[in-house]
């Protein structure tokens, strides 16, 4: 071996573990973005973190994650999607009426999106169509009024000689701020 290869390959092989240490994972970070406040929907953050915890992910250990609250004040939203944006972040959730805020500033960048619904998301205009949403949001719908006289035909279709009684469940969802 000549000098000129043998001082190409020690200089390989001490450079290597720099670059092994360069090529290590960064923690994941999640953008957090609510026009609420966070004393508001604590519950909902409680919810969230649940959630991450069931899946695996436990945050300051395999996942970070940066929250913005607009305190109300949702001429606030676009500025801090782009924050979240400047970040980085892997994904957003939004919630508290961020949804569009965080889909308008994220148009043409390649960030998900998870939103629940309120509604028909076609309708609102998270999705070009429930088939082929086209754009970067995915979520949970949450019931919705429209449906309901569907449900209860399809469901006297599958039981039409038994008794079909419908119980409303919102007071369940109610905080003590809501009464």
């Amino acid at each position: 071996m000549k000098r000129r290869e043998f001082i190409t390959l020690l200089g390989g092989a001490a450079a290597w573990p720099l670059a092994a240490g360069a090529q290590q994972t960064t923690m994941p970070v999640i953008g957090f973005l609510n026009a609420q406040t966070p004393g508001d929907v604590s519950y909902l953050v409680a919810a969230f973190h649940h959630g991450l915890n069931e899946g695996g992910f436990v945050e300051g250990q395999n996942v970070a994650i940066e929250y913005r609250w607009a305190e109300r004040q949702t001429e606030r939203l676009p500025a801090l999607t782009a924050d979240l944006i400047y970040r980085r972040v892997s994904v957003i959730v939004a919630g508290g009426g961020a949804t569009v805020a965080a889909i308008a500033t994220t148009g043409t960048i390649p960030i998900p999106i998870v939103a629940s619904f309120g509604g028909d998301p076609v309708k609102l205009g998270y999705a070009e169509s429930l088939n082929r949403p086209g754009k970067n949001v995915t979520g949970v719908g949450v019931s919705s009024i429209d449906l309901e006289a569907k449900r209860l035909e399809l469901l006297h279709e599958l039981v039409p000689s038994g008794l079909i009684a419908v119980l409303s469940i919102g007071d369940l969802f109610r905080t003590p701020k809501d009464n």
